[in-house]
C-alpha cells in the first residue's frame, strides 16, 4: 500500500460519470477508494410501440453534463484534485449523429429494444454457431448494426449526412467520450463493443464479415481502444476542466471490477430489477456451451492490452417481481414487509407453496421467453407468510439458476461471490441465497455505487492512483457474509423440488436434465 494511494487524507480522486438506462450519476472516486458525492439526475425511456425502446441522446448528454458539473463543483469546494475522468454507461443503446453540429439525427435504440428480433431469427441457424464460437454471443434478439443501416435507408437527412461523410455511428460511451473531448474522439471499447453482437473475443477486432452481412457500412465503426487506454483530454468547455479521459466501460463490467471479480472464479451477483450474475474466468475465454442458455462469454475488461475475460448471466425478473406483487397486486405493502413475513416461516416441511418469478420468460437454465410466472401448491392452510416465503424463494432459485450456469460454463465452482445492487438490502433474501447456492455471499458496503467506483479505480490504475486494482479492491471495507445455514443434503433436496416445479411450469418434460436445452438466442444488454 503506497502512501499516496490510500493515505489517511485523501485529496485526490477520479471524476467518474456512470450513465445508467433509467438515470445518470457522477461523483469523485476518491484516492482512499471510496465515492465522495455523488449525485444523480433520472433520464427517460420511452416505449414508441411494443417492440421499440428510445431514449433521446441530448437528453442523455445534458444529464452528465449536470451531475459531472455538480460533482466537479463539490470536488473544488473540498478541495479536492480530479486527476482524471472515467466512464461507464449502459451498453447496446446506440444513436447517430452529425459530427459538423453535434446533433443527433435520431433518438437512440435502447439495449432493450426488439424491434428486429423476429427477423434476426432467420440468422440463427447459419450463423449462431459462428457467433458463439468468434463473439461469445448468438445472432440474438437485436442488432445495433441493422438498426443504423436501416435508418440511413429510410431517413434522407442520416442518409445525406452519410453520403457527406458527416455521419457518425456509435453507443453511449462513444457518444459521451465524443462529447466531452469536444469531437476529438470516436472511439468505443471491447466491454461496450461486445453487447452490440460485433466484437471479436479474441482478436479485440470488429467482427466485419457479421457487422457487414446485416448491411451496415464499416466505415462508420468507431475506433477500437482498450478500456484504460485513455481517450484524449476534456474539452474544458465541457466540464471546467482538461485532464485525461482515462477509462471507459460497460456498466456490469465496471461492477465486477469495484466487487473483486479480478481473478477467475471471483464472482458478483447484482440483484436490481433484474439479476446479472457476472465471473472472471482469466485471460482465455471460457466459450458458452450449447448445453447451457443464456451464459454470454465477453471482455471483462481489457487492462494494459491484455483481454480479462468474464461470463455473464441474466434474469429479468427479480426486483420487477418484488414490485409487481407490492405496488401492482397490493399484496403487500412493500418489499420490506414482505421480507418480515418471509421470516416468520424458517422451514417449510412438505407440500408447500411454490412461486416461478418467469413474468418476461426464462433466459436460464433454457430459453423459454413465452414462459409465465407460477404461483403452485396453495392450500387452505396456506397463510400470507408462507406466499411471501414462496416468492422469495422463487428469486433465490431463479438466481441459483443463473449461479449454476456460469458455474457450468466455466468448469469450476466460483471461488468468490460478492452480491449488491437495491433487492440484496433484503436479509431473509440473502439468507435464503446463502442456503441455496451453499456459497458464503458477501454483500458489498457501497453498492449503489459499484459501476460509478470500478471504471474509476481501471482509470486510477492508468493513472498511478493505485499501484493495481487488487491494492484499491482489497482497501474498501468489508461487507456482511452470509453463511449457508442448511445441510448439501437439504440443499440437493430443495434445488430437485425446484426443477421439478420449473419443468410442471414450462410444460416440457423433456426438458430433464435441464441442461439440455438449445443455445441462448435472445440476450440482456
Amino acid at each position: 500500500m503506497t502512501q499516496t494511494s490510500l493515505g489517511a487524507s485523501p485529496r485526490r480522486g477520479v471524476l467518474s460519470i456512470d450513465e445508467g438506462t433509467t438515470g445518470t450519476r457522477a461523483g469523485v472516486v476518491l484516492d482512499s477508494g471510496a465515492a465522495h458525492k455523488v449525485f444523480y439526475r433520472p433520464i427517460k425511456v420511452s416505449h414508441p410501440n411494443d417492440l421499440s425502446v428510445e431514449q433521446d441522446p441530448m437528453e442523455i448528454w445534458t444529464a452528465t453534463l449536470e451531475v459531472a458539473r455538480r460533482a466537479v463543483g463539490g470536488a473544488r469546494e473540498d478541495g479536492i484534485e480530479i486527476t482524471s475522468v472515467a466512464l461507464s454507461t449502459q451498453r447496446a443503446t446506440a444513436m447517430l449523429w452529425d459530427r459538423v453540429t453535434g446533433r443527433p439525427l435520431l433518438p437512440a435504440v435502447v439495449w432493450q429494444d426488439r424491434r428486429y428480433a423476429h427477423e434476426l431469427t432467420a440468422y440463427e441457424a447459419e450463423w449462431d454457431a459462428v457467433l458463439l464460437a468468434r463473439q461469445g454471443r448468438p445472432v440474438g434478439a437485436r442488432a445495433p448494426f441493422l438498426w443504423a443501416a436501416r435508418q440511413i435507408a429510410a431517413h434522407p437527412e442520416v442518409a445525406e449526412a452519410h453520403r457527406a461523410g458527416r455521419l457518425l455511428f456509435g453507443t453511449v460511451d462513444t457518444w459521451l467520450i465524443w462529447r466531452l473531448t469536444g469531437g476529438a474522439v470516436h472511439a468505443t471499447t471491447p466491454t461496450n463493443a461486445a453487447s452490440t453482437g460485433g466484437y471479436l473475443l479474441e482478436r479485440h477486432a470488429w467482427d466485419e464479415a457479421w457487422i457487414g452481412h446485416l448491411g451496415f457500412p464499416l466505415g462508420l465503426l468507431p475506433e477500437l481502444r482498450s478500456d484504460d487506454t485513455g481517450f484524449g483530454t476534456t474539452d474544458p468547455a465541457a466540464l471546467g476542466i482538461t485532464v485525461p479521459l482515462a477509462a471507459s466501460m460497460g456498466d456490469q463490467h465496471a461492477a465486477l471490477v469495484a466487487l473483486g471479480g479480478l481473478a477467475a472464479g471471483q464472482g458478483m451477483c447484482m440483484y436490481g430489477t433484474g439479476a446479472f450474475v457476472d465471473a472472471a474466468t482469466g485471460t482465455t475465454p471460457a466459450l458458452p456451451r450449447p448445453d447451457i442458455s443464456g451464459v454470454l462469454a465477453q471482455p471483462g475488461r481489457r487492462q494494459g492490452g491484455i483481454s480479462h475475460y468474464s461470463l455473464e448471466a441474466y434474469s429479468s425478473t427479480v426486483g420487477s417481481a418484488l414490485r409487481w406483487l407490492c405496488d401492482d397486486l397490493g399484496l403487500f405493502a412493500s418489499p420490506k414487509e414482505l421480507g418480515e413475513e418471509a421470516d416468520r416461516v424458517p422451514t417449510r416441511p412438505g407440500r408447500t407453496p411454490r412461486f416461478v418469478p418467469a413474468l418476461a420468460g426464462v433466459r436460464t437454465p433454457v430459453w423459454r421467453p413465452e414462459a409465465t410466472a407460477a404461483l403452485t401448491g396453495l392450500t387452505l392452510a396456506t397463510t400470507r407468510a408462507d406466499l411471501a416465503r414462496a416468492v422469495l424463494e422463487g428469486v433465490a432459485h431463479s438466481v441459483c439458476d443463473l449461479i449454476d450456469g456460469v458455474a457450468d460454463t466455466m468448469g469450476t465452482p466460483f471461488t468468490r461471490l460478492r452480491i449488491g445492487g437495491g433487492v440484496s438490502g433484503s436479509d431473509p433474501l440473502m439468507r435464503i441465497q446463502a442456503d441455496l447456492t451453499g456459497l458464503p455471499l458477501e454483500r458489498v458496503a457501497d453498492s449503489a455505487t459499484a459501476s460509478l467506483r470500478g471504471t474509476a479505480y481501471l482509470a486510477g490504475v492508468a493513472q498511478g492512483l493505485w499501484s493495481s486494482l487488487e491494492e484499491v479492491v482489497a482497501a474498501q471495507p468489508r461487507g456482511r457474509v452470509f453463511e449457508p445455514s442448511i445441510t448439501s443434503a437439504e440443499r440437493t433436496e430443495s434445488r430437485a423440488a425446484w426443477r421439478d416445479v420449473l419443468i410442471a411450469q414450462l410444460n416440457d418434460p423433456a426438458l430433464l436434465p435441464l441442461r439440455e436445452g438449445p443455445p441462448e438466442s435472445h440476450t440482456p444488454h
